[in-house]
């Protein structure tokens, strides 16, 4: 019998790192080149899971023919499929789609109109962003024939970005690693979004294809999105073939608010893996939020505020109210895992020695250390970024608290197309105002949004559910960190190295234009807004803060004091953010069928049927990767069979 230590190995370890290359190779060139479907752009990483359908429905069967000795077993799959989430997770919106448009769209972007050159040139650190006119131009217009790419301009900023990046990818890990046990053992989060890959791994002894790929209920659920998604592909290719339309929605509130109905296969296929009061929250709220929203704007009830392009979610009341509901949501998890963190830090510092942290991928000696130097190394590189250290600590709150809330949404809720109902940066200026930051801070907190706005994917929430998913992986624990960080590593250089290829290749504004050229503009177009009309603290703000916290605390009162009571305080935070009126409809298919099939069918049914919503996710995702391999070979463009 083989030992837990040679299970997983170099050959995972090597496979791994290559697929780990190729996603961020896959998702650039589908948004930037084939201009496609997104494949990394969420939680639920289309290339990833593309690549892992070839990997164990393809290349894992032929290996077993040849040979069990070079055949992979589930752990070593599950890895290479954890190491591709992270790389994922780093690829397109969580870093590599935003980091060089932004630290180069106020000198390539700026006009004597905008004034750009004159109030934020100056206070951009020179360590931060490439110099060179030329190295900036080229990089949005394309490098003439024959010219080589300018690497080294680009040394010094990446490796200065590494030191933040790295640092706070660190945090994320260890948090993670300390909440572990709390959310996975003791509070038993459900984690929908890693049903997928167990089941697709799971094996029957002596059987050369898993059990998996041998049911019909799971290929009937895949044969209707990748159906649906190929006849809409046909289209693109020949317009007499009909297109199957997926999306529609109607105008409400006199045209002051559009209400969407959207089928997305592979949200029905999650949702169908929460609890039926969970699904009927999500679906109920957000569509409360959207009478609401369509009440003020009618009445023009409420207040108005600048929040820059991510802070905008239908009105500034309503995202002050659910950011205080994530706030809450965060620290009342914090007090309920209490116990636990005081044996985590006892065991860092030594006083709880006899504390068990042989599970972890990391002990929580280094986890609290690690945890504790990324910190301070994150808020000493915001301070010479040009943010004033009075400002850094209340930043860095609201940051960390938007990422560990939604990670803690996305793993029990399953949402896996989520925004947070606010950023950081415009928190910190909503509630301490524009004058404590200067010019300077402003500059520096539009700098953060590289890697602190458009949050629908981070390093955060990948580690969560790998973290989960090794519940059933027969490996040393700590190897797996080392593993993460190989794959972290590797998605990140190929990022980089794809990203600036591409941009010098073909010119930056020839390929996606809202990643080159719109996106890029409103973190400095925030910036100058305050910078030349300065705002104090938003009071209004912080009481609807304070009021949202207080409905979310009544919430979650009313949950753990009533059975009956049928909101679930976790759908609260993100019910007004724009990607939920997208969702909403999907979660409340999912509710209706699992309603009806566990009243009527009981559990034996619900447990049938579980393949066929496992095969709605398969579906179409591996359409996404497919057609973008087709479209790729035949150079066909703007062939998009997947958004969410």
């Amino acid at each position: 019998m083989e030992s837990r230590d040679k299970q997983v190995g170099l050959k995972s370890l090597v496979i791994g790192a290559l697929l780990c290359f190729l996603v961020p190779v896959m998702a650039h060139y589908s948004i930037d080149i084939v201009h496609g479907s997104y494949l990394a752009i969420d939680f639920m990483p289309a290339g990833a899971i593309f690549l892992f359908f070839i990997l164990v429905g393809g290349v894992a069967i032929v290996l077993k023919l040849i040979s069990k000795r070079i055949a992979l077993n589930s752990s070593e799959l599950l890895v290479i499929y954890i190491m591709m989430l992270v790389a994922s997770s780093v690829a397109t919106m969580g870093l590599g789609a935003q980091l060089f448009q932004i630290i180069t769209a106020p000198f390539y972007f700026a006009t004597p109109t905008n004034r750009w050159a004159e109030l934020i040139q100056p206070h951009i650190k020179s360590w931060m962003v490439p110099q060179g006119k030329e190295v900036i131009r080229q990089f949005y217009e394309g490098m003439p024939k024959g010219a080589n790419i300018p690497w080294l301009a680009w040394l010094k900023p990446i490796c200065f970005w590494m030191i933040f990046l790295m640092s706070l990818y660190m945090v994320m890990i260890t948090i993670m690693v300390i909440l572990r046990k709390q959310w996975v053992e003791k509070e038993r989060l459900i984690y929908p979004l890693a049903q997928l890959p167990l089941e697709m791994v799971k094996d029957e002894n002596g059987s050369i294809i898993r059990p998996f790929f041998k049911s019909r209920i799971m290929w009937l659920g895949f044969a209707v999105p990748f159906i649906i998604s190929s006849v809409n592909a046909f289209h693109h290719y020949f317009h007499f073939i009909p297109q199957i339309q997926l999306a529609n929605s109607i105008p409400i509130f006199r045209n002051t608010l559009s209400m969407p109905f959207r089928v997305s296969f592979p949200m029905i296929g999650y949702a169908y893996f929460i609890n039926t009061q969970l699904a009927f929250s999500l679906w109920f709220l957000c569509l409360l939020s959207m009478v609401v929203k369509g009440i003020c704007n009618i009445t023009g009830f409420g207040f108005n505020e600048n929040l820059g392009i991510y802070g905008i979610q239908g009105s500034p009341m309503l995202y002050h109210q659910q950011t205080g509901g994530i706030i809450v949501l965060v620290l009342t998890g914090l007090w309920m895992a209490r116990e636990h963190l005081k044996d985590v830090f006892g065991k860092a510092f030594g006083r709880r020695k006899n504390i068990d942290d042989k599970d972890e991928i990391l002990s929580y000696k280094a986890s609290v250390y690690s945890l504790l130097i990324g910190l301070i190394v994150m808020a000493t590189w915001l301070y010479f970024s040009g943010m004033p250290l009075i400002t850094v600590p209340v930043f860095m709150f609201f940051a960390l608290v938007l990422f560990i809330g939604l990670t803690r949404i996305v793993a029990e809720g399953g949402i896996a197309c989520a925004v947070a109902p606010s950023i950081a940066p415009s928190l910190a200026v909503s509630g301490l105002g524009t004058s404590i930051f200067g010019a300077g801070g402003m500059v520096s907190l539009a700098f953060t949004y590289v890697w602190a706005s458009d949050i629908r994917t981070f390093v955060m929430a990948a580690v969560a559910h790998g973290l989960k998913i090794i519940e059933v992986i027969k490996i040393n624990r700590r190897k797996l960190f080392w593993f993460i960080l190989v794959a972290l590593v590797i998605g990140l250089g190929s990022t980089f190295w794809i990203s600036l290829k591409l941009a010098y290749t073909h010119g930056g504004i020839n390929l996606s234009s809202w990643f080159f050229v719109r996106g890029p503009q409103y973190p400095c177009n925030y910036a100058i807004d305050k910078i030349l009309h300065p705002t104090g603290v938003n009071w209004m703000g912080w009481m609807h803060t304070a009021i949202g916290g207080g409905f979310m605390a009544f919430l979650m009162f009313m949950r753990y004091r009533l059975l009956w009571w049928p909101i679930h305080p976790v759908a609260y935070p993100i019910s007004a953010v724009w990607l939920m009126e997208h969702l909403w409809f999907s979660i409340f298919l999912a509710w209706i069928i699992k309603g009806v099939l566990t009243r009527y069918g009981g559990n034996k049914v619900y447990k049938a049927s579980r393949p066929l919503f496992l095969g709605l996710i398969l579906g179409q995702l591996v359409a996404a990767g497919l057609w973008f391999v087709i479209d790729l070979i035949t150079g066909h463009t703007g062939n998009s069979v997947f958004w969410i």
